[in-house]
């Protein structure tokens, strides 16, 4: 009997540690990823000595591979890939082909690597980036729509999809030097055979009989039916000889065209995380930590080389299809880790004999390291660039703004509404502005989307709407209006502030992100601060208030009140407290000082709406600390007192003439 509950006995240990590793690591604001392979670890050999990888666990992280492929197959998305196809081709391609070249090349000339197949893979393994991390890393950032987020996702959207040709033709390199290139002919030749097979078979036999499944209206068929479709071609292709995780991939690209494809998706995404857990669980078995401590100078060096090396070649890439250096660096730092999928090709590797079990155990922990640096870099980033750009030497020097190109008559540029970002919300704004008759100056940095405006002969600015180079050709001291539409919320902050730097009395409506961040915005200047969902909410609760017989007078003056009082009234009562964000968060790349309030200063006694420190400066209070008491965003009613230390953000001009105010004799 006990030798027949040793595989649910190994199944518990290894789930059991793999989850309570998750949960450390997202208590962190770690990706899990990595909590699993350090539950891996704990009960490993190396560890507890509770589990080894000799058995079924192994043949079950093999299934956990074959459902995470099989996952990226059906998540795949043309459309999104078509949409950015230079970048994503193009630079995507580009990016794969030149760190497999530097990787290998390196690990060759070194001596790391002793065979030129070996460095091959291992340049490979290298090329790869997270997309489950970045994803992560953006939706939290609310970064996806950002320029630099869609070009990473176009990015990773082409590794995801090089993971397949990588698997199918790799393991070719395992043959003798003097029957490779056949070899490498004849995984070709059954990897393009396979694919004009599956591309028949996704179109004439996979849907009658995905249709079939899901008209028979049983759930456990469905799933059982679409297990064995994933598995049953993965077997195929593993009798090939091109492996099992080929044949998944192919499998999930057949299913991701038929229109029970989400369907299938999420039926299988519990099992695809049980037993891809179970996948990464054993990569962390096989780690030994006092082998990387022993190591740990070598391990050191190859995270430095891998992400110093791959951020260098991905952001002359992003360069070279003519985006911004700024924009540029930030991609290269954001996709510079090794991937999850590395450690399928790692693995591969492995298994053919072309990794060491040392090269092996020191890829694992680059991959590893660089997983658990990444968020961290990716929050930093931004931080470092806006401090760069502080510096105009330097700034100038590396242009990490793009340089501004204006297009159309601007000779009148006088009375005109500056619209910053030319996404979904400027289009619509510039269309309803357009046809009313009002002169306009659109900013952006996307080409694609600016191209509408020539025809109608509207002019705008091509660049990062935040360069203060920018903001002055766009004229702002003889506009009319502003509204900033950026899909970046420290974007939106930072064209903000230097906009009111530049034109202190000018108007300005900005779109807020979130909850958060309306209170902040309205603190650093903004006369009218729109927040998305809540006007979608006000238009619907209106249209209802309506229908059920209220007065229009009535619907208007309830929607007005709730404006007027900053959606206050309707923010989720979960909130600890108006404006409840991180004051870190809402002045990241700002210029701030904390200053403190001397007896003799003449604002002593005085309000800030009476002070008006924002047109005589130019800068900003965000926060005032009285008595160890925090008041974050005071409003104007707020008398500044003796002892009073205020948080002051704002231009390096902005503070010295704040200082001067803050010194002046009475």
């Amino acid at each position: 009997m006990a030798g027949e509950l040793t595989l649910i006995v190994e199944m518990v240990t290894v789930l059991g540690a793999a989850t309570t590793g998750g949960y450390l690591a997202n208590r962190l604001g770690q990706p899990v990823l990595l909590g699993y392979l350090l539950g891996g670890m704990v009960i490993g050999p190396a560890g507890f000595q509770l589990i080894t990888l000799e058995g079924d666990i192994q043949v079950l992280a093999n299934i956990g591979v074959a459902l995470l492929l099989f996952a990226l197959g059906i998540e795949f998305s043309l459309k999104d890939l078509l949409r950015m196809r230079t970048i994503a081709l193009g630079g995507g391609s580009l990016q794969i082909v030149l760190t497999i070249l530097l990787g290998g090349s390196l690990a060759y000339l070194t001596g790391w690597v002793e065979t030129i197949p070996t460095a091959i893979f291992l340049g490979a393994v290298l090329s790869l980036s997270s997309t489950a991390v970045v994803l992560k890393s953006l939706i939290e950032r609310n970064e996806v729509q950002t320029n630099h987020g869609q070009i990473m996702l176009a990015i990773l959207i082409v590794q995801d999809l090089g993971v397949g040709l990588m698997l199918a033709i790799l393991p070719a390199l395992t043959q003798p030097p003097a029957t490779m290139g056949l070899a490498l002919a004849m995984a070709m030749l059954k990897a393009v055979l396979f694919l004009g097979g599956a591309i028949l078979a996704g179109k004439w036999v996979i849907p009658p009989v995905v249709q079939l499944l899901a008209r028979s209206g049983s759930q456990e068929l469905f799933l059982l039916g679409i297990l064995v479709l994933c598995l049953g071609i993965a077997l195929l292709t593993a009798a090939l000889g091109l492996g099992i995780e080929m044949g998944a991939f192919v499998a999930g690209l057949m299913i991701s065209n038929v229109e029970y494809a989400d369907h299938a998706l999420d039926r299988m995404l519990p099992m695809r995380d049980v037993f891809s857990t179970l996948f990464f669980a054993s990569i962390g078995i096989l780690i030994d930590p006092a082998f990387l401590l022993a190591n740990a100078w070598v391990l050191l060096g190859l995270v430095a080389v891998t992400m110093i090396g791959k951020a260098v070649i991905t952001t002359g890439v992003v360069k070279l299809f003519g985006y911004s250096l700024k924009t540029a660096v930030t991609v290269g730092l954001g996709i510079n880790q090794i991937g999850e999928f590395s450690f399928v090709l790692a693995g591969v590797a492995q298994t053919q004999g072309l990794f060491s079990p040392r090269l092996y155990a020191l890829t694992v922990g680059t991959a590893a390291a660089t997983l658990l640096i990444t968020p961290f870099l990716l929050r930093a980033t931004p931080h470092g660039l806006a401090g760069l750009e502080q510096i105009p030497w330097l700034s100038s020097r590396l242009r990490l703004s793009q340089d501004p190109l204006l297009f159309g008559q601007t000779d009148d540029l006088v009375g005109h509404v500056v619209v910053a970002g030319y996404g979904r919300v400027g289009q619509t704004l510039v269309r309803m502005l357009y046809f009313q008759g009002y002169k306009l100056l659109v900013i952006d940095n996307n080409e694609a989307a600016l191209q509408s405006l020539r025809g109608r002969g509207i002019p705008y600015l091509f660049g990062d709407a935040a360069s203060i180079m920018l903001l002055e050709k766009a004229r702002l001291p003889q506009a009319k209006a502003m509204a900033i539409a950026l899909p970046d919320p420290m974007a939106t902050r930072l064209t903000l502030n230097r906009a009111l730097g530049l034109a202190p009395d000018l108007d300005i409506t900005v779109r807020a992100h979130g909850n958060s961040e309306i209170d902040p915005l309205y603190q650093l200047g903004a006369q009218e601060v729109v927040q998305p969902e809540f006007e979608a909410a006000l238009e619907m609760g209106a249209h209802l208030l309506l229908k059920m017989g209220d007065s229009t007078f009535e619907v208007q003056q309830v929607v007005n009140r709730y404006r007027t009082r900053r959606y206050r009234d309707i923010l989720p009562e979960r909130a600890g407290y108006w404006g409840a964000i991180d004051l870190e968060t809402a002045i990241e790349g700002l210029q701030r000082h904390w200053y403190g309030l001397l007896p003799t200063s003449p604002l002593v006694g005085v309000s800030l709406a009476e002070a008006n420190i924002r047109r005589v400066t130019g800068a900003t209070i965000m926060a005032v600390d009285r008595h160890k008491h925090l008041h974050r965003y005071p409003t104007g009613e707020m008398v500044l007192a003796t002892g009073d230390r205020l948080l002051v953000v704002g231009s390096p001009e902005a503070h010295s003439r704040f200082e001067t105010l803050l010194t002046a004799k009475t």
